[in-house]
């Protein structure tokens, strides 16, 4: 169901489409106890513009109950002027197969029960239910000049994680690493690569979430040569890993994909507002290093 394999990395990051689509839940299943695989189908879903990306997304448009649309041309129609009480709540998540032919997308939901807004929908979908989204957006690919490969994330990640894997050919060397709750959560790896994944059990390792990870991550042996690195999930403990692998690893800003996807204790709305301060720390971070070096 992947795209086929990318000619190049020189891919800008794209931003979702403004235009809004539609699409109807064809099936959802369980993965493991906390994620849910769900299947959309539709009309819309032909001609999506994925382009090679392996961290490919759509947004998922909630909208409040007391909204005055409830169509993708509704909603487009009066997004310009919505009033702040009816503007949608948004919901990122990765593209983890796409069919163009049977006009059918794939898309993997963490789940926690009622917590959030996307799980809990997920879990209560039905066939034909509908659904309201817009892009897709997309920014990574596996750089096919790299010696090797480093993935890093949490359940968030795990998705793009597992679709860039499979998109790697024999020979290629790729080094994995994710946090979830318990060996339960695992998902299989499948990849021709050379994969070696590491996985850190929340719930059985303790402390905040975050830690276990990057204590595997700063204790791992890993391979010589130039690395292309994906490390994306938690915001706290991206921003950690981040200073890591680039001043105690030494991997250029140029051969690292990173993204804080949510932050722990906040909502989606409550962390796209205080993104723009998360990514100033991050780059002060990089300039204080810069002039430490002069």
């Amino acid at each position: 169901m992947s795209a086929s394999d990318p000619p190049t990395v020189t891919l800008p990051a794209s931003p979702p489409k403004s235009r809004a689509r539609t699409a109807q839940v064809k099936e959802t299943r369980y993965l493991t106890p906390e994620m849910i695989r769900v299947v959309l189908d539709g009309p819309d879903l032909v001609g999506l513009p994925l382009g090679n990306y392996t961290d490919a997304y759509l947004k998922l448009v909630f909208p409040p109950a007391d909204a005055p649309y409830r169509t993708a041309a509704e909603f487009s129609e009066m997004r310009e002027a919505l009033a702040a009480r009816h503007r949608p709540a948004l919901r990122t998540y990765t593209i983890r197969g796409y069919d163009e032919g049977r006009a059918e997308l794939t898309m993997d939901v963490v789940y926690h029960g009622d917590e959030g807004l996307a799980g809990p929908w997920a879990a209560a979908a039905r066939p034909g239910d509908e659904v309201i989204f817009l892009g897709p957006g997309g920014g990574y690919l596996p750089d096919p000049d790299a010696d090797w490969h480093l993935l890093i994330g949490d359940e968030s990640a795990l998705p793009a994680i597992s679709t860039a894997v499979e998109r790697m050919p024999a020979g290629v060397v790729a080094n994995v690493f994710v946090e979830v709750a318990s060996a339960a959560e695992e998902p299989p790896l499948a990849s021709a690569a050379d994969l070696s994944a590491t996985w850190v059990h929340r719930d059985e390792v303790g402390g905040a979430r975050g830690d276990a990870l990057v204590g595997a991550v700063r204790e791992a042996r890993l391979p010589d040569g130039r690395v292309h690195a994906f490390l994306h999930g938690e915001a706290d403990m991206v921003k950690r890993l981040r200073h890591h692998l680039r001043f105690e690893r030494g991997i250029s800003r140029e051969m690292l994909s990173v993204s804080g996807y949510w932050r722990a204790g906040r909502d989606d709305e409550r962390w796209r507002a205080e993104k723009a301060s998360w990514k100033s720390e991050v780059e002060a971070d990089e300039q204080r290093h810069a002039q430490g070096a002069r």
